[in-house]
């Protein structure tokens, strides 16, 4: 039977190599606003402490009003840290997408 196999093709396409498969990114974007302390410390720069302050000065303080604001009301975020995190956050004041909605719909 595995000689049949080999006969009529075998391994069409050949084998993949694991060590040249090129890395993934994904790109995500974060609700500095909503997000929780776990989701803040995936974020290049902020680790666990600094999310939690950051969700600590959000609970006590109210919502951020601009990336400013973070940066004034959280200690340990200036302005090397913001650059960073940037391109992770949603604009501040931004509605979330259609399947944003679905799916908290989905998920209360």
């Amino acid at each position: 039977m595995v000689a049949w196999w080999i006969y009529r093709g075998g391994l069409v396409g050949g084998i993949i190599e694991l060590e040249q498969v090129p890395p993934q990114t994904a790109h995500f974007q974060v609700d500095i606003n909503s997000a929780d302390w776990p989701e803040l410390a995936q974020l290049p720069g902020i680790g666990p402490v600094l999310a939690r302050r950051i969700v600590e000065e959000r609970n006590n303080g109210g919502p951020f009003v601009d990336y400013d604001d973070l940066a004034r009301r959280v200690s340990g975020i200036g302005p090397k840290t913001l650059a960073q995190i940037r391109p992770y956050l949603r604009p501040l004041g931004a509605q979330p997408n259609s399947a944003d909605r679905s799916q908290a719909e989905a998920n209360p």
